[in-house]
């Protein structure tokens, strides 16, 4: 089966705004029944050349009722991003940022609600092997020494668990549920150097892999649609082309600073030798005249010394 890269924005919003695939993603990636959604996307452009082009950070934002391990239901902030650049780590802060300022109206009053972050990363950890890694957090009784297996709200609204997914590091296995949705993402099997359609190659044995799979074949046979990842794809490499012009010229102006500041070094070196070669010259100097003093204080004695003598010798 040919799908999309969902690794793109026009094709990842899709999956996203699809209520029982986005359900089977987000139930799938946090082991929790997912029993309602509200989504709250959120699409951000850069001007080049003075045209708007859109990025492919892409972030979702949902309101969601889940149903936990022990059966009860609880209201929750998943907020999804997706980056094919490390540089994204600051962006990533700011958006938790805003999620923590966030306050919803639960039983008519103000509450601020637990939040959950999911990032899909199109570059390798280096220190993180495995395609799929849950951030978790625990409760120790540091008095006691013990993990405490209870949970407060206000401790739950002031910190997260996380979810991180390296697409590079999805490999082959399709034995599990989670293998089976990270199978979508693989970034294998592509048709053409674009990286834009991939064949598919697992059995879609699973309901909401195929919903999933359906949609993704939908976006990557549909002109319209291919034509939107074109563009897509086209004002990345303008970002990217720009991004690293950026740098490179941030690079030269360190390289400038650096080797101005290496020649500064030197010629204070010069100046603090030539400083150096001056005061051993003075004290030279210095040496010649104190010698020449006390020659000229020995030459002195010596001729009062003969004037002495010469008078001595007229009086007798």
């Amino acid at each position: 089966m040919i799908i999309a890269n969902p690794m793109y924005d026009v094709v990842f919003k899709r999956l996203m705004e699809n209520d029982r695939a986005a359900k089977f993603f987000l139930s799938t990636m946090l082991g929790q029944k997912v029993e309602s959604l509200e989504m709250q996307p959120r699409e951000f452009t850069y001007e080049v050349d003075q045209k708007p082009i859109s990025v492919r950070l892409f972030r979702v934002d949902f309101m969601a009722i889940v149903k936990t391990d022990e059966g009860e239901t609880k209201k929750i902030l998943i907020e999804v991003q997706k980056a094919m650049k490390q540089i994204d780590l600051m962006r990533f802060r700011n958006y938790l940022a805003e999620q923590y300022k966030k306050q919803e109206i639960i039983h008519h009053k103000k509450t601020t609600l637990p939040i959950i972050t999911i990032y899909i990363l199109g570059f390798p950890l280096p220190e993180i092997e495995t395609a799929c890694v849950h951030v978790e957090r625990q409760y120790r009784d540091m008095i006691n020494h013990a993990i405490l297996d209870k949970k407060n709200d206000f401790i739950e609204c002031l910190t997260h668990d996380s979810y991180v997914v390296q697409v590079l590091r999805i490999t082959d296995r399709y034995r599990t549920r989670l293998d089976k949705l990270l199978s979508v993402f693989e970034q294998k099997n592509f048709i053409g150097d674009s990286e834009i359609i991939k064949e598919y190659e697992h059995e879609t044995d699973d309901e909401g892999v195929k919903i999933i799979a359906d949609i993704l074949h939908h976006a990557g046979t549909d002109p319209e649609t291919r034509k939107k990842i074109e563009n897509e794809r086209e004002a990345n490499r303008t970002i990217n082309a720009m991004i690293e012009a950026e740098k490179q010229e941030y690079l030269e102006k360190i390289e400038e600073k650096d080797k101005a500041l290496t020649d500064s070094k030197k010629a204070l070196s010069e100046k603090d030798k030539a400083l150096t070669d001056s005061k051993k010259a003075l004290s030279e100097k210095e040496k010649i005249i104190t010698e020449r003093d006390k020659l000229l204080e020995e030459q002195r004695k010596l001729i009062e010394k003969l004037l002495g003598e010469q008078k001595d010798n007229k009086d007798q």
